[in-house]
C-alpha cells in the first residue's frame, strides 16, 4: 500500500534520564508508537541542552533529577533557546510541588515513572496539542491538597523543598554545621543530615556546594 503523502510527521523526541535502562525502557515506549521518534538520548542536563541543540526535537522528556545540571535547570535553558520545544518531565516523585516546578520552568507537566508505560504516550501528545497533561489520580491530588490547605489558612506550595528543608538549606548555606543547625532547629543532627539527604536526591545535587548555589539561585542568600 503507498505511503500517504499528507501524513503528518512523526514528533521529534529528546529523551534524558541519567539512568541507561530508564532510558532504553522508555525509548521502547515512545517508538511503539508511529508518530513518535526519539531522535536524541542525553544522560544528563547539559548534554540535554547540546543535543536538543544539535538535533531540534519536538519534545523533550526530561528526567527531573539528573547529574550536572538538573532537568528542571535544564528546561530553563531550553525553554529560552528554543521556545517552541515542548517538554515534559519524569519523575521518581508523585506530588504537586513538582508539578508546579514543571509548569513554572515552562513544561506542559510531569510524569511519575511509576506510571510512564500507562500514560507518558498521551502526555507526549497532549504536550504537542499545547495542553498541560494531569496524569490520572493529579486533579484530585491537587484539589484534596489545595483544600487542606485552604482550610487550614497555608499557601499553595510552589518550591521543590518543605518549609523545614528550606530552613535547612539556608543555614547550610550559611556555612553552619549540622549541630549547629540542629541547635538552631531544635531537632536532632540526625534530623538535619536526613533533610540534607532528601534534598540533594530531590534537586539531583550532589553536595554542599551545589547546594549552597541552589540557594542563591532560590534567593535564600545572597552570594
Amino acid at each position: 500500500m503507498p505511503e500517504n503523502p499528507t501524513a503528518a510527521a512523526p514528533i521529534r523526541i529528546l529523551l534524558a534520564d541519567d539512568h541507561a535502562l530508564v532510558r532504553r525502557g522508555v525509548r521502547l515506549i515512545l517508538d511503539s508508537e508511529p508518530d513518535l521518534d526519539v531522535v536524541a538520548e542525553a544522560a544528563d542536563g547539559v548534554e540535554a541542552v547540546a543535543m536538543a541543540r544539535a538535533h531540534r526535537p519536538d519534545l523533550a522528556v526530561l528526567d527531573i533529577s539528573m547529574p550536572r545540571t538538573t532537568g528542571l535547570q535544564a528546561a530553563r535553558e531550553l525553554a529560552l533557546i528554543q521556545p517552541a520545544l515542548r517538554i515534559l518531565m519524569l519523575t521518581m516523585y508523585d506530588n504537586e510541588q513538582y508539578f508546579f516546578e514543571a509548569l513554572k520552568v515552562g513544561a506542559s507537566g510531569y510524569v511519575p515513572k511509576s506510571v510512564a508505560d500507562r500514560d507518558l504516550v498521551a502526555a507526549c501528545r497532549a504536550a504537542m496539542r499545547g495542553e498541560p497533561f494531569l496524569y490520572p489520580g493529579t486533579m484530585t491530588t491537587l484539589l484534596r491538597n489545595y483544600l487542606e490547605r485552604a482550610q487550614n489558612g497555608e499557601p499553595l506550595p510552589d518550591k521543590a523543598v518543605t518549609a523545614r528543608e528550606e530552613q535547612v538549606l539556608k543555614l547550610v548555606a550559611e556555612g553552619h554545621t549540622s549541630k549547629e543547625i540542629a541547635d538552631i532547629l531544635f531537632i536532632s543532627a540526625k534530623t538535619v543530615e536526613r533533610h540534607r539527604a532528601n534534598m540533594l536526591q530531590k534537586l539531583g545535587l550532589r553536595d554542599r556546594l551545589e547546594l549552597t548555589r541552589y540557594a542563591i539561585r532560590t534567593g535564600l542568600v545572597e552570594p
